[in-house]
């Protein structure tokens, strides 16, 4: 108590003269409890769900293992990166210039293989092997081991303070983590469901981090874009490659939207030629078209980086502040990182203010109006909760209405919702 009243009083001097005092009083410690709240619930996972989907994941990683041998024309252990990069590089010779770390091995990071991944077609069986075996271990098989005996729930921690864009992280288990790109990694959220006679309600933003880049540059033409409800992937193809909006194609539309979203995290021509398996020329000239299509958002990517040179830091719409001492190194890569931090800090970080204020809102919200429903969980632009059949109109009205009136942006905010008997059905 005593060390906690010292820090008091030197930190409250500090927030005050830092000018975050709103963000601290009005978001932070509100959340606090909110968190709380979430982690005390906890949320219900079928063990029985997960012991048939580690069955068929098994069985999978033991089938792409066959594979893989087969391939290589050796079996080995697939588990030990050496003996995977023995059989890659000397074996079948798949990059004459493979580097090695410094205990004389073969790298064979998940970077690496990606690049490598048109090379040979062991290569993608190899990473898909590895991520179901990750699955399995930091997941499937792991996760009833973490249900708490006297409620029969798991109860993941929150924190508040672990990341540096102002983002929620969770632990003892990450549920951010959960990949959902994949069919296996979805096939997780499947095990979480909600209590008995009530439904799983799913929340999340539409594309909040393009909306607060289309706020925060002023780019007119993205601003008309979302005000219009257009599909901003398919209006930002129709202006890089100058057609009208019902002739862009799949294709088009695909590296449009790679485009969009590899922009607010600096993506180098390289970066995109590598992410889409394009020529350069072709990601330069998708990057230029871009630039010309958004002015202003290279403006404010000029801007950011400025600010971040002047100030040595950036600040989100609630005042959150990235301290950046990196953007001054003579390290061109260090240099380059702090760079891009500098743009996406106040993106990312912004999108974080915004679903706090909603979560607290909410939060008062369903204690104000004597309502059973609880917000269980919390995944990056994603709410999550657990609902009584009766409530669910309700609480589908509460929730988007906080969720979509949570900061007043030049565009608006839309939240896309659902309904279901347990997580990937509702998501």
């Amino acid at each position: 108590a005593d060390v906690t009243l010292q820090l008091k009083n030197r930190l409250e001097k500090e927030l005050k003269t830092e000018k975050m005092e709103k963000l601290f009083y009005d978001i932070e410690m509100p959340l606090t409890k909110v968190l709380a709240d979430m982690e005390i619930t906890g949320v219900n996972v079928d063990i029985t769900e997960l012991k048939s989907s580690s069955d068929i994941l098994t069985r999978r990683m033991n089938e792409l293992e066959q594979e893989i041998f087969q391939l290589a024309g050796v079996t080995f252990n697939v588990s030990s990166a050496r003996q995977v990069g023995e059989v890659l590089f000397e074996r079948l010779k798949i990059d004459e210039k493979a580097k090695k770390t410094k205990t004389g091995q073969y790298s064979t990071t998940e970077e690496i293989l990606e690049k490598l991944r048109s090379r040979h077609p062991i290569v993608g069986k190899i990473l898909d092997q590895r991520g179901i075996r990750k699955l399995l271990s930091t997941y499937i098989n792991a996760l009833p081991e973490l249900i708490n005996p006297k409620t029969g729930k798991i109860h993941t921690s929150f924190n508040q303070t672990i990341t540096s864009t102002g983002r929620l992280s969770s632990s003892n288990p990450n549920l951010q983590n959960i990949p959902i790109r994949d069919n296996e990694g979805r096939e997780i959220r499947r095990a979480f469901v909600p209590d008995k006679d009530c439904v799983f309600f799913s929340a999340d933003y539409s594309q909040i981090e393009l909306r607060i880049m289309a706020h925060l540059s002023g780019d007119r033409h993205m601003i008309e874009a979302f005000r219009e409800g257009s599909d901003i992937h398919a209006a930002t193809a129709a202006k890089i490659y100058k057609v009208p909006i019902d002739a862009v194609t799949a294709d088009m539309r695909r590296k449009a939207k790679t485009a969009n979203f590899g922009i607010i995290y600096g993506i180098s021509v390289f970066g995109l030629a590598e992410r889409l398996n394009i020529p350069r020329s072709e990601a330069k000239i998708l990057i230029d078209g871009y630039f010309e299509s958004y002015p202003q958002i290279k403006e404010y990517m000029n801007k950011s980086i400025e600010v971040a040179r002047e100030k040595g830091y950036v600040e989100t719409i609630c005042g959150r502040k990235r301290m950046l001492p990196d953007i001054h190194s003579h390290n061109s890569v260090v240099r380059g990182y702090a760079e891009r931090n500098a743009i996406n800090a106040p993106i990312q970080g912004s999108a974080a203010d915004i679903i706090k204020i909603a979560m607290i809102r909410i939060a008062k919200r369903l204690e104000n109006e004597h309502l059973r429903s609880r917000m269980i969980l919390q995944v990056h632009d994603e709410l999550n909760f657990n609902v009584p059949v009766e409530e669910i109109e309700r609480v589908k009205a509460i929730v988007c209405e906080e969720m979509e009136n949570a900061y007043p942006l030049q565009v608006p905010l839309l939240a896309d919702s659902g309904v279901g008997r347990n997580w990937l059905e509702a998501h």
